[in-house]
């Protein structure tokens, strides 16, 4: 259906302009998805945080604990993740 991850991060944004819930629905699946992509998938989770902070916190612990996922990017969601949850 979709050619690579970046057209799935696009289809997400172009449907937060209709339904939010659905585009975090999408953003928060491409986050969790293994077969996706290091950098594609925190930029769902930093999109997601945007729309839905609270179904971003599971999507940047996805990442973070991910250890297939790169160090650098698996640093980042878990900063993002602290954010997310100030009292953690």
């Amino acid at each position: 259906m979709y050619e690579d991850d970046e057209d799935r991060i696009d289809a997400a944004g172009q449907l937060a302009k209709h339904n939010l819930h659905a585009a975090a629905e999408a953003l928060s699946a491409i986050a969790c998805d293994g077969g996706a992509d290091d950098e594609t998938r925190l930029s769902a989770a930093e999109q997601l945080a945007a729309l839905d902070p609270g179904a971003a916190a599971p999507a940047c612990l996805a990442i973070a604990s991910d250890a297939t996922v790169g160090d650098e990017v698996r640093l980042s969601a878990a900063e993002q993740l602290a954010a997310l949850t100030p009292s953690a």
